[in-house]
């Protein structure tokens, strides 16, 4: 499950992507149009800033704006930066890889192995999902199951 704060950078990255290349948007337009408390859109913005996504500029013609195309940035990218390695279990991190304490052997375990596929099948869709690709999945039905 991802974080509320990926969820939050993500609705404000598709605003700054609906905008359009060039164009800012103001923190509390996105804020309101997002239902997002503004403080904390503030400090995901400036992480967001940080990392290369977006550009601020101050005064009456200010705002944020994406730094690369919409077609650039995945969603894989924006999870990982916010909530870290994208794996169910720690022993299937690139990044944080844990050994699980409960496990005898990595390579025989079936949790592992069920979990190893979710992983790699999540990974492939987030890292080939684009901002511009979730703008042209906003009119397609969603299934609500968990």
């Amino acid at each position: 499950m991802i974080s509320q704060k990926a969820k939050y950078a993500l609705r404000a990255l598709v605003t700054l992507a609906r905008a359009g290349r060039g164009q800012s948007r103001m923190i509390g337009d996105i804020s309101r149009e997002q239902a997002i408390p503004k403080k904390f859109l503030e400090q995901i913005l400036l992480e967001l800033k940080r990392a290369g996504l977006v550009s601020s500029r101050r005064g009456r013609l200010g705002g944020y704006e994406l730094l690369r195309a919409p077609e650039q940035i995945t969603y894989g990218e924006v999870l990982r930066l916010i909530d870290g390695p994208i794996a169910p279990l720690p022993c299937l991190s690139k990044i944080a890889y844990r050994r699980c304490a409960d496990c005898r052997d990595e390579a025989s375990c079936e949790i592992r192995h069920v979990f190893a596929r979710v992983t790699l099948a999540t990974r492939e869709v987030l890292d080939k999902t684009s901002l511009a690709d979730s703008l042209q999945l906003e009119d397609l039905p969603t299934n609500g199951a968990a």
